[in-house]
């Protein structure tokens, strides 16, 4: 197996990776990992496609204002 190394990782960021990897019970090893191999299995083309898809089955319906949503849940 080949090892890989990134270098200058903002401190911010690493601790959010370690939140992460603590909520799914993994090391930042292990989280890092399947973040990786999540991000190679799909390919450009295949999520145009996909987006594509999703764009094609939503037409012509009316949707509401996500801010309007937002905000009245936010009054709860």
């Amino acid at each position: 197996m080949a090892k890989v190394l990134i270098r200058d990782v903002d401190d911010r960021t690493l601790v959010r990776l370690k939140q992460r990897a603590a909520r799914n019970k993994r090391s930042l090893q292990s989280e890092l990992l399947a973040i990786v191999e999540r991000a190679a299995a799909v390919g450009v083309v295949e999520s145009r496609a996909v987006a594509a898809r999703i764009r094609r089955k939503l037409s012509g319906r009316e949707h509401s204002d996500s801010t309007s949503l937002v905000a009245e849940d936010r009054r709860r």
